[in-house]
């Protein structure tokens, strides 16, 4: 009750405090601050956090908010971190995962060092705590089907009813966990359950199972074992056990913190962990959920669980999203006890953010048409100086290669011009960046009336970088040299559902967005060619891009669009 008394203090007003003697005034979360409280009244000497997940899956965007606080915290206080997994159900459980899991999170700068754990380690001790509630009278095993554990619960407003099997001896109760442990049971055939109280307002304290029947692989311990904990016993066993002090978790697990405590409080675990609930990171139009996210894989829609479309931190890593724009957003969305949606524009804003002013800014044509500039000698290349991104001199400059014939953006040319349209049509003057004033004559057709290339010419007088002042013109396009170019692959995404139209179908499917991915042939600048798996660039006019790890090849170039340059998220003042 102190504890959400405390969480409630903090909802309603900001704690702020000084550090260092210094003027500078300091917000804490409701976290920080029944840390704070627990270390000044001696509860706890050190903070020691975890982060456990399941290894039944990729990590995505959610976790990270986890990973960062928990880690964050173990830094602010000069504690202690632990790398745990949870792997306590092989029916979904697989190595892939794990290694999975423990790239993102090194990926994120969560250093776990040598504290790596895995609660296999631990299950002869899960074991022997469940002998200790035994001889205790506090557990018991119990032959009920799993159906009638159901129905003999009870409801939120009726209580259960005792098992039959309730009142068995200690000793009886002592024999049987050890025939289930010996592989004398089928599956389901017998549970442990621990004694607690069948009329409790919350169902999860009433006689919850503790142990089951199992006769499963494990990729740890193979065969050793046929029985395997529960998670609501298994966790704070394994909190206990490494002496976390804070056990960080989301506000799902709330109503089973009673059951936590009665676990360490009945296994007598001397100063024990305490459990303390935040909100999940829920976004907007994305899909999180393993199920859906394995059907997509599965069923051949994406191409696995780190595609570009999804939001595992694996995918996004692939897509190009970087750490600091992940921390920058877990930092945004800040920690609260009450549930909430994010947009997903926040995110994307993140990394514009933290692009803008690391990479540089390239020529990239991603749906090309040859223009050609008559007058311009034909067969000659120059190199022109263009810098790499005007708003971070440090980043330098480079030389692009100019001549007769280019690719621009089909966009960038019409033959009967919209009002207010200022790139090439008949007759219409525009600046080549970091290059030439060209007047368009015109364009050739082919035997469908599509235009395949346009004309122009170009004033020799209007080189950039030679301070000409003639006359302004009021559109600028981008181009690549036709000769030099690097022929690629541009993969656009889109969401894979719109939550605005129903993220799922009437039959409980999902509501797929047709155009999720659209892929162009593309002509990239040259200095591109020898672009590695990972590199990202910001393309002129279309958005910051990064160099697909896994379709990429010596001989093939893919480019993955991280995000647009335009956003719709606004920073709230």
């Amino acid at each position: 009750m102190e504890e959400k008394k405390l969480v409630n203090e903090v909802e309603e007003k900001e704690c702020n405090s000084k550090e260092n003697n210094s003027k500078e005034v300091v917000s804490k979360n409701f976290i920080e601050q029944i840390i704070d409280k627990d270390l000044a009244e001696g509860v706890y000497e050190t903070v020691h956090t975890r982060f456990p997940p399941e290894p039944n899956g990729y990590l995505h965007i959610g976790h990270a908010k986890s990973i960062l606080l928990n880690y964050g915290l173990s830094q602010k206080y000069n504690g202690k971190f632990n790398m745990r997994f949870d792997d306590t159900n092989p029916t979904k459980e697989k190595t892939e995962f794990v290694e999975s899991i423990l790239k993102d999170i090194e990926w994120l700068g969560a250093n776990w060092e040598d504290r790596l754990f895995f609660a296999s380690d631990y299950f002869e001790k899960m074991y022997e705590c469940a002998v200790f509630l035994i001889k205790k009278g506090k557990a018991y095993v119990c032959d009920l089907t799993p159906e009638e554990i159901r129905e003999y619960r009870g409801t939120l407003t009726e209580p259960g009813k005792e098992s039959p099997y309730r009142n068995r001896s200690i000793e009886e109760n002592l024999e049987l966990f050890e025939n289930m442990r010996a592989g004398k049971y089928k599956d389901g055939e017998k549970v442990l359950r621990a004694k607690i109280d069948m009329a409790s307002p919350n169902i999860n304290m009433r006689d919850p199972i503790i142990y089951r029947v199992a006769h499963m692989y494990h990729h740890r311990t193979k065969d050793a074992w046929c029985i395997y904990p529960m998670y609501d016993f298994a966790h704070p066993i394994e909190d206990a056990i490494e002496n976390i002090t804070h056990s960080i978790c989301t506000l799902e697990f709330e109503d089973h913190r009673p059951l936590y405590d009665w676990v360490v409080r009945e296994c007598e675990f001397k100063n024990p962990p305490k459990q303390i609930e935040f909100a999940k990171l829920y976004l907007t139009n994305v899909i999180t959920g393993k199920r859906y996210i394995k059907q997509l894989v599965e069923d051949g829609i994406v191409d696995g669980w780190d595609d570009p479309r999804l939001v595992s931190l694996s995918a996004l890593r692939r897509r190009g999203f970087t750490p600091e724009s992940i921390k920058m957003f877990v930092d945004m969305v800040g920690v609260s006890k009450a549930n909430s949606s994010v947009d997903y524009a926040m995110l994307e804003y993140c990394i514009r953010e933290d692009l803008k002013l690391k990479k540089s800014r390239v020529n990239a044509v991603l749906d090309p048409i040859k223009l050609i500039i008559d007058n311009y000698p034909e067969g000659q290349i120059e190199y022109l100086d263009a810098e790499n991104n005007m708003e971070n001199k440090e980043l330098g400059s480079r030389k692009i290669p100019f001549g007769r014939e280019l690719y621009i953006e089909r966009e960038d040319f019409m033959e009967e011009p919209i009002k207010k349209y200022f790139r090439l049509f008949p007759g219409n003057e525009v600046r080549l960046m970091n290059a030439y004033f060209v007047t368009c004559t015109g364009c050739v057709k082919d035997e469908n009336g599509n235009v395949i290339e346009v004309h122009a010419t170009y004033d020799p007088e209007t080189k950039s970088g030679t301070g000409f002042t003639g006359r302004k013109v009021k559109g600028t396009i981008h181009w690549v040299e036709a000769t030099t170019a690097v022929k690629a692959e541009a993969r656009l995404y889109e969401n894979i559902v719109d939550e605005e139209k129903g993220k799922l179908n009437e039959d409980g499917s999902l509501n797929l967005n047709p155009n999720s991915l659209v892929v162009r042939e593309c002509f990239v600048e040259p200095s591109l060619k020898d672009a590695k798996a990972y590199d990202s660039f910001q393309f002129v006019r279309n958005g910051f891009f990064c160099v697909d790890y896994k379709d990429t090849t010596s001989e093939h170039l893919v480019f993955n669009r991280i995000v647009s340059l335009k956003s719709s998220f606004k920073i709230k003042k």
